[in-house]
């Protein structure tokens, strides 16, 4: 035996007597940190089961000092033997303690050392000392358990204990069922009042489990339920403590009857005392001792009812009903007599004011549904008497010609313990709309009104309680008393506020309480009051107008508010006259924004601009919405906005800045004053962003900038849009980003800066160096879920041509000889150079991680490349296409042969995909774009990958060869049969349904010859009738003809003629020949007719110069419908110029154009985006709700995406014949039906768009991927649907493009 055992068996063998108390003040505390799991124990048993597994229940276990206590003893005493038959199993086994023999020695040692003679002596040592502490435990509690009772025989003893408090902090002793019998008869009422205490004292140290589980227990619990009702305080405050103990630890049966005696208790004492309420000067003395007895008791029984939800549902529903119908019938107590008594009511509302225990009744559907049911079938009662009170309040607001908390109140000598019958009744006020703001936000809640209340003949509607509740919030907007700590949980308007909120939230809660007519005329009431210039007959206009303001905006957020207010002429204005909600509200925000106008330099002071805010928010609610905006722009509200938001800068600048010393308070609140209503202007301003003609009307009133730059600093520190709005400043950027001019203010505003930032801090400073719990996973992907936000922020920054154009025209990249690894990018032409455009060596060894960064360059540009006008800007500028060419030559495994095969990594294979991408023009069926990802087998990458142009010819599609239709020779018979006999008129409606008739025949499709020849006889129609003419025919003479030869094309221009030509040549469509030389002729000429019809401009936007920024795709589309016939092509395109169909079909035609606003053109916004795409998003919300909230989610916008599908005529997305079909449709349907032909593919589109919403990649598969099987013959009626709905609308809009203000 070793020293270390021989020592332990010494300890073994007897311990000291300060060993003894040490472990005995140990166990003590053991015992005290696990009373509460010993006292829950129904009984000894229990409590010695949870002893035992104690270790498996208690995760604190091995931190009791008696546990550490008890293992250093035993590791002192047997650890050398355990170690010792360690040593001898290894040598037996001739192995280490290791590896996969270490669990059988472990568990063979741990057998021999418990047979061991140290063990059993250690062990029998141990039980003996610790039974000896625990017999010391014992005796010391008898010892004060005598000592207490000899004090409580001499009145000595004394509880201070809360009637409502734990029994867990007092001892318990355990009580045989003989005793418990006993103390039920001493507890009769026969019995003498000191008997009647002792034998509550016995309970009350007794465990409610024994005494409870007793046979007794009945006779005891009605006994002690008329112990409740004696006028003894003593007596009755110990029957409640022991009741709160049972309530905390005894089972749900149990505690239903507890409180079911309560109730029972409480009710007989209304009945008997007979409280009369107080009236006059009479005060309602809480400290009464039978208005004490009541109170503990309901307020034990309130404590119960909020605490019971959170283990109620683990138990039979009848218990909990049994708990509900026993509370209901208490309140329900009434008594029919003419004088007023103090019923149950009153004082659970002075213990529970805002009834938190019905809103946690309320809150499961579990005891919802009782709850309610009970409510409709029995206590019905109890929802009069609520409506009543309300009822009841409302009419004595009206009455009163001062506020209710205004008036003087006589709370006699003690305010903290008097209360007056105003007061009683305030809370009950206040107890009654909670409960019933709770009710209504439920169907089976509505479904008990209406109500019959005494106060009224008709019974009481949904309707009308919600006028009710708002006339209440309108006359009293203040609290009752002012104070008090909790005067704004008290307020009546808050109540109410809360309560409307809480509707709004439910759709269905607010059609049918809020989207009412009497309901909307009651909360325009003030405001309708306000613009007539009446008298206000609100109390506090100032408290109560922002309130209204509040709900409204509210109301209006919703898309079924939102119509309500634009649309429903359900509004009083006077004399018989009706109006829309949102026109009243326009014309009162525009006068209080021309009070702040006209107000002098000082204003009305922070109360009006505040009031002004508030309701140019609900204002705002509805003009960030097409059709909000639709309805609302012709008040102006942008140019009123704008207008004071320049005198609000002007006059904050002239505010001198505070010195300190020099009476600073207020000229800085002034100053603070003037800052928050410049950034509430501002902030309304920039909401218009959200709508494309919204981006048009905010670049009108000349502060976007500023706009922008408040968005930003909002943006950088992490601020919400608004309360309501829950995506962000997603949409707003990427609306900004689709213009010239919004990608010039997020430039300027350090956005664009900010964003590169962001992006190359996670894709090259990623926090490697950090201290991690694991290594983080390689990346996969090609891009990085870490760098995926940036990447999708970047697209949607240049998702445009125009952005792109103007972040990027005129910019060179650096190139430099040498970068540094500090040397981070702040700008897009910076990335370009450093993550797309990586020629060099240097490049290559400024970045830590060369293939994921430059693999992200190939991804952006492979996005920014789908949009032909960026590819061009980027050939043109950059010369991509050589570099990819270049980098594809170095990259072969054998460079000095100059034979070797291509390496196959990840960036070739991306490389490869962009190439074929901006080399091969053609929709889904006429080009095939290289996967980016390997394939299994022996051959990963089957694609070819090139290093010159052409690419090979695996990657053009023949085009499938057409089969004619059958009916197409009537619509030939139909162009060359005489047409003298026909009004223009009637041969475009016989066309037109013609067209129809062959289209929607079978599937088979027009041939390109006919589809040119509907084109061309269509157009020439329609420039013959004045009423389709919208612009000026352009002149034509021999000058101008003479002048073509001087026309010069720029590099764009002449790269997308060469795309052009490719793919002409590979669709068969024209001859290789002559067709480069007549499509030169055609651009000069149509360039040259043009450029006589811009107006010079003045802007200093990149974009807006003389030269249109793009290329001319219509008249690429027109040139190849036409079979290379220039002369035929520019005799469309002249004729099609007149119309308005060129404005939206024909980008290039518009531009800069003459027949637009100066300011307009000057923009170089195209009307494509603020008229035919605000369309789309307009219609989109009513007809593809799906697909409305998946671009929302994304923070990407429909508009900016039709714009990219409709500037290049649906090249590489559609196949040509639908190209022809699209071009053929709006020119003969109208102009509209290029809103219905992005709807129409919108629609093909949803399943694929839902889908890539959830994987965040909608962005990037919308502008990449082209759209397969889609057909415009198929969704023909769709279109005519759409046509039926909104022609008129959207026509009409269309048809004032002269003049977009109106």
């Amino acid at each position: 035996m070793s020293a270390v055992g021989r020592e332990g068996v010494k300890w073994t063998l007897g311990m000291s007597a300060e060993d003894e108390e040490q472990l005995a003040a140990l166990l003590k505390h053991f015992l005290r940190s696990v009373s509460e799991r010993i006292c829950g124990a129904p009984s000894p048993q229990s409590a010695q089961e949870i002893l035992l597994h104690l270790e498996e229940t208690d995760n604190n276990f091995h931190n009791y000092e008696f546990v550490k206590y008890l293992r250093r003893r035993l590791e002192t005493s047997l650890g050398g033997v355990v170690d010792e038959e360690i040593r001898k199993l290894s040598r037996e086994d001739g192995q280490h303690a290791v590896g996969s023999g270490h669990d059988a020695i472990v568990h063979a040692a741990t057998g021999r050392s418990r047979a061991s003679a140290q063990y059993q002596d250690a062990t029998q040592t141990l039980r003996t000392t610790v039974t000896a502490a625990v017999e010391c435990l014992v005796s010391g509690f008898d010892e004060d358990h005598s000592r207490k009772e000899e004090e409580m025989q001499h009145g000595r003893y004394a509880d201070d204990c809360s009637d409502s408090d734990s029994s867990f902090n007092q001892s318990y002793a355990f009580i045989r069922q003989e005793q418990l019998q006993t103390l039920a008869e001493k507890l009769d009422s026969s019995h003498p009042k000191e008997v009647r205490r002792e034998a509550v004292q016995v309970l009350r140290r007794a465990p409610p489990s024994d005494v409870l589980s007793c046979e007794g227990w009945p006779r005891l619990r009605h006994n002690l339920c008329v112990a409740l009702t004696e006028p003894d305080p003593e007596l009755s405050d110990h029957v409640l403590q022991f009741f709160a103990k049972s309530f905390s630890s005894s089972p749900m049966s149990v505690t239903q009857e507890i409180y079911t005696s309560l109730a029972k208790s409480v009710e007989s004492s209304f009945l008997s005392l007979k409280l009369s309420f107080p009236s006059g000067a009479a005060g309602f003395d809480i400290n009464r001792p039978e208005i004490s007895s009541l109170l503990k008791r309901m307020r034990l029984m309130n404590d119960f009812q909020k605490e019971a939800t959170a283990f109620w549902i683990r138990h039979p529903e009848k218990y909990m009903e049994e708990i509900i119908e026993s509370t209901f019938s208490l309140l329900s107590l009434h008594r029919n007599s003419p004088e007023k008594f103090l019923e149950p009511t009153h004082l659970l509302a002075l213990l529970d004011v805002q009834a938190t225990w019905f809103t946690k009744w309320m809150h499961g559907s579990y005891s919802r549904t009782v709850v309610l049911r009970l409510l409709e079938s029995k206590y019905k009662s109890l929802m009069e008497a609520a409506l009543q009170q309300c009822v009841l309040y409302q009419e004595r607001c009206q009455r009163c010609a001062r506020l209710p908390s205004e008036e003087q109140h006589n709370s006699g000598s003690d305010a903290s313990s008097v209360y007056s019958g105003k007061e009683l009744q305030y809370a009950l006020v206040v107890h009654s709309l909670c409960v019933l703001g709770k009710v209504v936000l439920y169907a089976n809640g509505r479904k008990l009104f209406p109500i019959q209340v005494a106060a009224r003949k008709d019974a009481v509607s949904l309707t009308d309680l919600v006028v009710i509740l708002t006339n209440i919030m309108c006359q009293h907007p203040q609290p009752f008393c002012h104070d008090s700590p909790h005067t704004d949980a008290l307020c009546p308007s808050g109540l109410v506020m809360a309560t409307l909120r809480a509707m709004c939230e439910r759709t269905e809660c607010a059609d049918q309480c809020l989207r009412q007519t009497p309901v909307i005329q009651t909360l325009m009431a003030p405001v309708i009051q306000a613009l007539g210039g009446g008298q206000s007959k609100l109390k506090c206009p100032a408290a109560t107008l922002p309130l209204v303001a509040d709900v409204l905006a509210r109301m209006v957020n919703t898309h079924g508010g939102l119509a309500l207010f634009l649309y429903e002429k359900n509004l009083l204005v006077g004399h018989g006259e009706r109006s829309t909600a949102a026109h009243v509200l326009l014309r009162y925000t525009l006068k209080l924004l021309d009070r702040e106008l006209s107000a002098p330099g000082e204003g009305e002071g922070g109360s009006s601009r505040a009031l002004c805010g508030a309701f140019i928010f609900v204002c705002r609610q509805m003009y960030n919405t097409c059709e909000g905006l639709q309805v609302l722009r012709a008040y102006g509200l942008d140019k009123a906005a704008a207008a004071a938001w320049r005198k609000t800068s002007s006059l904050s600048e002239r505010i001198p800045t505070p010195v300190p010393g020099n009476n600073p308070p207020t000229s800085t609140q002034e100053l603070q004053d003037m800052q928050m209503w410049e950034e509430t202007l501002l902030d309304s301003l920039l909401n218009f962003a959200s709508t494309p003609k919204g981006v048009l009307m905010l670049q009108q009133t000349g502060a976007m900038q500023e706009c922008v730059s408040h968005m930003f600093s909002r943006f950088s520190k992490k601020m919400q849009v608004s309360r309501f709005e829950k995506f962000g400043y997603g949409v707003m950027v990427t609306q900004l980003a689709a213009t010239a001019a919004g990608a010039t203010a997020l430039q300027r505003s350090g956005f664009v800066r900010a964003l590169v930032l962001e992006l190359w801090s996670a894709l090259e400073c990623r926090s490697e160096d950090a201290r991690a719990v694991r290594p983080k996973p390689t990346p996969m992907d090609p891009i990085d879920r870490s760098c995926l936000k940036s990447f999708l922020s970047l697209v949607n920054l240049l998702s445009s041509s125009q952005s792109t154009w103007q972040l990027l025209a005129g910019q060179h990249l650096a190139n430099k000889s040498e970068y540094t690894l500090r040397e981070v990018p702040s700008s897009v032409p910076d990335l370009i150079d450093r993550l797309i455009a990586v020629n060099s060596a240097a490049k290559i060894r400024a970045l830590f991680h060369y293939e994921q960064s430059h693999t992200f360059g190939l991804r952006l540009l492979s996005v920014l490349c789908s949009s032909l006008d960026s590819f061009l800007l980027l050939e043109s500028q950059y010369s991509i296409c050589s570099m990819l060419l270049q980098s594809q030559r170095d990259n072969v495994a054998n460079q000095d042969t100059g034979d070797g095969s291509f390496i196959i990594d990840n960036v070739s294979v991306e490389r490869n995909h962009v190439l074929v991408r901006v080399a091969v023009v053609g929709g889904p069926s006429e080009r095939r774009l290289p996967p980016r990802a390997l394939q299994q087998g022996d051959d990963p990458y089957p694609w070819p990958m090139f290093s010159s142009f052409p690419p090979p010819t695996c990657y053009t599609s023949d085009p499938p060869r057409p089969q004619q239709n059958p009916l197409e020779p009537d619509l030939i018979d139909f162009f060359t049969s005489p047409q003298t006999a026909k009004t223009e008129d009637s041969w475009m409606e016989t066309c037109r349904r013609l067209y129809r008739k062959v289209v929607t025949a079978g599937h088979h499709s027009l041939s390109a010859t006919v589809l040119a020849d509907l084109l061309e006889k269509v157009v020439f129609h329609l420039s013959k009738r004045s009423t389709a003419c919208c612009f000026s025919p352009p002149g034509y003479n021999k000058a101008l003809e003479t002048s073509v030869e001087c026309v010069a094309l720029s590099p764009v221009e002449i790269l997308g003629m060469d795309v052009c030509l490719r793919y002409g040549i590979s669709l068969k469509l024209v001859q290789q020949e002559d067709s480069a030389s007549h499509l030169t002729l055609l651009m000069k000429h149509v360039k040259n007719f043009l450029a006589r019809r811009r107006i010079p401009m003045s802007s200093s936007l990149v974009i807006s110069q003389d030269e249109y920024p793009g290329y001319d795709w219509l008249t690429s589309t027109v040139f190849l419908m036409m079979s290379g016939d220039w002369q035929r092509s520019l005799r469309v395109l002249r004729n099609l110029s007149s119309l308005l169909t060129s404005a939206l079909l024909w980008p290039a035609s518009i531009y800069a154009s003459v027949d637009l606003p100066a300011r307009v053109a000057e923009s170089g916004m195209s009307p494509l985006y603020w008229s035919s795409a605000h369309y789309v998003e307009m219609l989109l919300k009513d007809e593809l709700r799906l697909v409305h909230a998946a671009f929302r989610m994304s923070g990407f916008t429909p508009s900016q995406m039709c714009v990219h599908w409709l500037t290049q005529c649906f090249w590489n997305f559609l196949d040509w014949p639908e190209i022809c079909h699209y071009v053929c449709l709006c020119a003969l349907m109208g102009a509209d039906y290029q809103v219905y032909a992005c709807l129409a593919v919108l629609k093909h589109l949803q399943p694929q768009l839902l889908q890539q919403t959830q994987a965040r990649q909608m962005q990037v598969f919308l502008k990449e991927e082209p759209i397969q099987g889609f057909r415009f013959c198929d969704y023909l009626d769709f279109m005519e649907l759409l046509e039926r709905r909104y022609r008129n609308l959207v026509l009409n809009d269309m048809k004032s493009i002269h003049n977009p203000d109106q």
